[in-house]
């Protein structure tokens, strides 16, 4: 098969932490026969400086042409100064707009490798967990009418969803559960806001009618903060709106031990998506070779999986990623206070391509 991948590098060590995946995918199009076409465009504050603007139209076309994205990382203090949509995080904003992408996944979980860097009590951490949090992307209180009184002493936003914007995200989720360990748990806040209201009823009548083999229940937000710290191996998929979504992916990141690791992505109607590490540009490390590649490779895992349909190759490159990190190598953000020694950020690619090459 042969794809059309479209690299957005982006700012600090974005353009390092993609040319590490871009070997990694190199070697999956060895190793299965497929073939990856890449072709890079500038978003950010580098598109900043050559075009004047932080989403220049040939990146939307060529994005939009292309069969998924793989962005790096935007922004950085050179651009501070900046304000409104001149900012290079608006790029981000609409890259998901022009490529209709209103689904977020964000996964969280904690290798084996890496428990003794897990915050949570060590019998939680021993637990081990794995959770996908599916966050609606377009709607709700971060989209809707909002202002302040003629006074300026008063000030609104309005959270608000229709059925179709939460079927849409509900029947993604529904889909992941059901690849995985068929359990979704719906988070809302339904004692107290209609919106939940309406939310709960339309996840719970699309699960019914279509999903009647995944298990659905559905948690208060205020709950599932504090069950993400008590007992993540609870839970396996969670559906979520835009602002919950935020809230607890975060808090989930910071129990895996280090956002280095942790991949996301965005995807929308067609099988195109983008593709990203959580982390950001990190411009105090930049050029440096310290960047830890990991989460990054393991967004393109989600690539081949999710886009593709290339369930074995993702399950290489991850099964690849954990051998390296059960043998112990580490970059810096993620060795323990006592080593001394750690790996750069080629090194660690390295030792990935070689498990590969073993594999």
């Amino acid at each position: 098969m042969e794809y059309n991948i479209a690299l957005v590098p982006g700012d600090g060590i974005g353009p390092e932490i993609v040319g590490s995946t871009v070997k990694v995918l190199e070697a999956v199009s060895e190793k299965f026969g497929h073939v990856f076409n890449f072709n890079t465009y500038l978003a950010g504050g580098c598109a900043i400086d050559k075009y004047g603007e932080p989403l220049p139209k040939i990146t939307i076309d060529g994005c939009l042409a292309s069969d998924s994205v793989l962005l790096g990382a935007v922004g950085g203090p050179k651009w501070d100064h900046l304000s409104g949509n001149s900012r290079p995080e608006k790029a981000l904003l609409g890259l998901r707009k022009e490529l209709g992408l209103y689904t977020n996944l964000r996964p969280a979980s904690l290798q084996p490798a890496l428990a003794e860097s897990c915050v949570l009590r060590p019998d939680i951490a021993a637990k081990g967990f794995d959770l996908m949090i599916v966050r609606e992307l377009t709607g709700g209180i971060y989209f809707g009418n909002r202002g302040r009184n003629e006074a300026g002493d008063t000030a609104f936003d309005t959270e608000s969803y229709s059925v179709m914007e939460i079927e849409r995200v509900a029947r993604r989720a529904f889909e992941i559960a059901r690849k995985r360990r068929r359990h979704l748990t719906s988070i809302d806040k339904a004692n107290v806001l209609e919106s939940s209201r309406l939310w709960r009823e339309t996840v719970h009548r699309l699960g019914a009618s279509e999903f009647p083999d995944v298990e659905l229940d559905d948690m208060y937000v205020d709950n599932a903060a504090m069950q993400i710290i008590r007992a993540p191996s609870f839970f396996d998929v969670i559906v979520t709106s835009n602002m919950f979504g935020d809230i607890l992916s975060d808090e989930a990141s910071q129990v895996t031990g280090s956002i280095g690791l942790l991949a996301s992505a965005s995807l929308g109607d067609s099988s195109r998506g983008m593709y990203e590490p959580i982390h950001g540009s990190a411009p105090d490390i930049a050029g440096k070779d310290l960047a830890n590649p990991i989460a990054t490779i393991l967004s393109a895992a989600m690539m081949l999986r999710y886009s593709f349909d290339l369930n074995e190759e993702a399950d290489f490159v991850e099964q690849s990623v954990a051998a390296v990190l059960q043998d112990g190598w580490r970059t810096a953000d993620i060795k323990s206070p006592s080593e001394e020694s750690f790996l750069t950020g080629s090194q660690m690619t390295e030792k990935i391509l070689y498990k590969m090459k073993l594999g």
